[in-house]
């Protein structure tokens, strides 16, 4: 099981997430980004990895739980 997480404060609004991992992340109206899904199937931890690392603000938590 994965987790995914974003903290908010550190969050700058770039979208490289949501770009990245339309199914786990959306832009809210504050341009901040917000988790869909926050534990995610399985099928999607190397879109929600790949999102944690392009994140200028490393703002994106990926927690693998077994």
């Amino acid at each position: 099981m994965i987790r995914v997480a974003v903290d908010a404060v550190l969050c700058e609004g770039n979208g490289r997430c949501a770009a990245t991992a339309p199914e786990l992340f959306v832009l809210g109206d504050d341009d901040k980004s917000r988790v869909m899904n926050a534990t995610p199937p399985e099928t999607l931890r190397e879109k929600a990895l790949l999102a944690a690392r392009l994140c200028p603000r490393q703002a994106i938590t990926v927690t693998v739980e077994t």
